[in-house]
């Protein structure tokens, strides 16, 4: 069983719990303004949250790979050895803006909070 959800129906925050909190952390809303995610959407949501984080880790470790791939290119010892530095740079480029248009889907289909 899933956790029960609530959504702030003022700025779209998830809280986790019992009950909705006195107030939204994120808007300051009262609890009034919650409602309760039906358990097909909570169980969306709980099943995504591990790759929505998988997700932004991919996006810090390919920044991570075009720095590396940026310094290899200022090095520029050999030609060869600059195209693969070059490529590091365009592929985690392409990589992080892939991760970026997934999770910008997972939003529009409730499987973000």
């Amino acid at each position: 069983m899933v956790n029960l959800m609530w959504r702030c129906l003022a700025c779209g925050y998830i809280h986790d719990g019992d009950s909705p909190p006195e107030r939204c952390p994120n808007c300051g809303a009262p609890k009034e303004r919650f409602e309760r995610l039906p358990e097909d959407k909570a169980q969306l949501i709980e099943r995504s949250r591990r790759t929505n984080q998988l997700h932004l880790k991919l996006m810090v470790l390919v920044d991570e790979v075009k720095g590396v791939g940026e310094e290899g290119v200022e090095d520029n010892l050999d030609p060869r050895c600059s195209e693969i530095f070059r490529q590091a740079i365009e592929m985690a480029e392409m990589i992080k803006r892939r991760s970026r248009a997934e999770i910008q889907s997972h939003i529009g289909k409730g499987k973000w909070g």
